[in-house]
């Protein structure tokens, strides 16, 4: 008798179970990276619903054009799907997001995948200008949190978490302690350095009390963080004419021409939750 073949379910009920066994919720980000463990985890929720909608795009397309039935057949059409939606004219940021998440599924190396061109500044569309849900947000309804988020640059998942007990004072100066909703997992103590009186008021009168029932879906928080990483930056800048070449940051591409102060964007970078420079070059830093 001929041996029954394993029934695997659907290719949007394979994609789902492959991601889930990746799922690494509240396990730190940063840790793994010592150990090189971070390619086969996904430290958010909003990294895996991206994950999967772009995965599920492929097994759509790979089900249709070649009649794929598991995730092992789909595989050899990876690079023409790349190529296919490189011809669709998708903008190079959602060619690498694509990209990522086929990595992740699949377990593959960027060495095996097509090479999708590389992303620039002007094709990053987060947070500029109006946007439709801009249009469903009341600045002046919700004057403390706009305030509040321009102030320290958190996150949307921070802010969830956030309760008026994480103000802390540490050798006589007021910090925000991040140790829920952080990207990764990773915990940071912030230095108020923005609207002082305010964040220690307000966070003083929640006690142990989260600090924001809600965060509207409309709140541009990206934009916030920018307009924050930004002030930061400018907070700690040294005159570029006196620096040595070592500590200046000369940006590429579209941004050729710009020059920062390097030790100024790491503080604006590691009080934003990230330890790299040329992530808030290209996303955060303004004018």
């Amino acid at each position: 008798m001929a041996r029954k073949r394993e029934k695997k379910g659907s290719l949007l009920h394979q994609v789902k179970i492959e991601l889930d066994s990746k799922l690494a919720i509240g396990e730190s980000k940063f840790w793994d990276k010592q150990i090189g463990v971070t390619n086969e985890k996904i430290y958010s929720w909003e990294t895996y619903r991206t994950y999967l909608k772009h995965n599920i795009y492929f097994v759509n397309w790979a089900k249709d054009n070649f009649n794929c039935k598991s995730l092992e057949e789909c595989k050899p059409y990876i690079n023409d799907w790349l190529k296919h939606r490189e011809k669709q004219g998708l903008s190079n940021y959602t060619l690498k997001v694509e990209s990522a998440a086929l990595r992740k599924i699949f377990d593959i190396s960027s060495d095996e995948i097509y090479k999708t061109q590389a992303r620039e500044r002007k094709d990053i569309q987060r947070s500029r200008g109006e946007k439709i849900r801009d249009k469903h947000f009341s600045e002046s309804n919700h004057q403390d949190l706009v305030k509040f988020c321009r102030a320290t640059g958190l996150r949307r998942g921070e802010l969830k978490e956030l309760k008026g007990t994480d103000l802390k004072i540490i050798n006589g100066e007021p910090f925000i302690c991040i140790s829920r909703g952080s990207k990764g997992g990773r915990v940071r103590d912030i230095p108020l350095i923005f609207e002082k009186a305010f964040i220690i008021d307000f966070m003083q009168s929640k006690g142990e009390s989260k600090i924001f029932d809600k965060i509207p879906n409309g709140a541009d928080i990206h934009s916030y963080r920018a307009e924050y990483c930004t002030n930061v930056y400018k907070y700690y800048a040294r005159d570029i004419s006196q620096l040595p070449k070592s500590e200046k940051y000369h940006c590429r591409k579209d941004l050729k021409g710009i020059c920062y102060d390097k030790k100024a964007m790491l503080l604006a970078s590691q009080y934003l939750g990230h330890n790299r420079i040329d992530v808030i070059a290209g996303h955060y830093i303004r004018g």
